[in-house]
């Protein structure tokens, strides 16, 4: 490429960057905010927390089910309309049931103390459930966005920035509705979903004219034609997107159903979870009542982790993989793996009293947890290549939200009996996904070259 066109293209790649770290982050708005509200909800409108619980199980069912389908669309169709399409919906939905109470006026959905009846505990709980869809055409969009724009050998550093929005969502959104129940009170949990919605029907708005789906777009070379470029190599493959849909499906079943490293990796995706929901889901309890641990001391060591794993171990891992792994994602995952499993051993042998002790090997646990939880999606989309990278990390997310089957419901069994086999299965996991993550130790960065060999099979049919 000519000077100007590098600086062209580097424009609008940071662009894009920032544009979809914004955009996600805004999803977090109007998805985030419920655990916040939770308490309200049950204290001004009676709902009970088996029925709070419920809805969030669903919620995440439904939400990795959707992060499938629109993978699917996301590598077939247009990705900004896609993201924009739902982020809106999403938001229409927390206004819906900000304003659910107000069909009191020609439906009984309150009784005579305004707590609620059946009938609206299933209209919120079904609007959530609702949203749980609506919030999985925010993450494929992005994955297929960064593919088409950011070379393989700069994805892992790239995409690991864009996995901060998570933490910047779930941040702000935390600090918003704290403030709103703060100073309003609990009756005032409708604020929580009207201004979060508010706020996020303007930024769709604004993704929807400042993305653009692929540097063609806006007159720039693809990615493989600069690389081809700059090997002196020609152009002579179309495109996915220039294939017919049958064809599409099998270079789709090629490079994403048939192709074991993909499994590899979704398997290894399920473990990585069960350690992370272990830590985020149960951290505050087990410090609590295991490590006997006083309870604004055990939140602000989770939120410490958080912050520790979520943003400094995610970009780090990130860099660490362009710089010293020549992109090979899976090798970063395998090292973290092993690193977040020693981690959280030796947090759980670590000595009673020594809370300061357990609060270093926590706190490490996230630091090298958040690097495969970022990086085994990195390493879908390079083997998948970007035609196919959303459907890839569609499976990739079935399999991370099924891991809430271990650490919610096997762990809360386990939990009661005793926090040592809870621990201890945790490890075993840990191990396991390690092992698996291993298998693709000699896998090439990216799957560029097979996906060439794949497209010629297609076009000689």
């Amino acid at each position: 490429m000519d000077t100007q066109t590098t600086k062209r293209y580097n424009y609008w790649q940071w662009r894009t960057l920032i544009t979809l770290m914004i955009g996600y982050a805004l999803y977090y708005f109007v998805r985030k905010h419920f655990s916040i509200v939770m308490p309200a909800m049950e204290e001004t409108l009676g709902i009970s927390k088996v029925q709070l619980g419920l809805f969030l199980t669903l919620n995440g069912i439904i939400y990795g089910l959707s992060r499938f389908v629109n993978g699917f669309l996301a590598d077939r169709f247009n990705r900004r309309k896609l993201m924009t399409a739902g982020l809106i919906l999403s938001a229409l939905t927390n206004l819906a049931i900000c304003f659910s109470p107000s069909m009191n006026s020609f439906m009984n959905v309150l009784d005579t103390d305004g707590k609620a009846t059946m009938a609206l505990v299933y209209i919120i709980g079904s609007l959530w459930v609702l949203n749980g869809y609506f919030q999985g055409m925010g993450v494929p969009p992005c994955i297929s966005l960064m593919c088409h724009w950011i070379r393989p050998e700069e994805l892992a550093t790239k995409q690991s920035i864009w996995n901060a929005s998570h933490s910047i969502g779930a941040g702000l959104i935390s600090l918003l509705c704290g403030f709103l129940l703060k100073h309003y009170g609990y009756s005032a949990w409708q604020l929580c979903f009207a201004i979060p919605a508010a706020i996020a029907i303007i930024g769709a708005i604004a993704l929807f004219f400042t993305l653009k789906d692929t540097p063609s777009s806006v007159g720039l070379p693809e990615i493989e034609e600069i690389e081809k470029e700059e090997k002196g190599e020609s152009c002579d493959n179309a495109p996915a997107q220039e294939m017919s849909g049958s064809d599409f499906k099998k270079f789709i079943n090629r490079m994403v159903f048939r192709n074991p490293l993909i499994w590899i990796l979704a398997f290894g995706n399920f473990c990585v979870y069960v350690v992370r929901f272990t830590i985020l889901d149960w951290g505050t309890t087990f410090l609590t009542q295991y490590k006997g641990m006083e309870i604004a001391t055990a939140g602000t060591v989770v939120a410490v982790s958080e912050l520790v794993g979520g943003i400094a171990g995610m970009m780090l891992a990130g860099w660490f993989t362009d710089k010293f792994m020549k992109s090979r994602a899976h090798r970063t995952c395998f090292i973290c793996t092993v690193g977040a499993t020693l981690s959280f051993f030796l947090f759980w042998k670590s000595p009673e009293g020594a809370n300061w002790l357990a609060a270093i090997f926590l706190c490490l646990s996230s630091f090298f947890i958040y690097g495969p939880q970022a990086l085994l999606g990195t390493s879908a989309s390079n083997q998948a290549t970007k035609h196919a990278c959303a459907t890839a990390n569609g499976i990739l997310g079935i399999f991370g939200y099924a891991s809430t089957v271990i650490s919610g419901l096997v762990f809360g069994f386990l939990a009661d009996k005793s926090w040592d086999l809870v621990f201890l299965v945790s490890v075993i996991i840990g191990i396991v996904g390690s092992v698996i993550i291993a298998l693709m130790w000699k896998a090439p960065a990216n799957g560029y070259e097979k996906a060439e060999a794949v497209m010629k099979e297609i076009e000689k049919g």
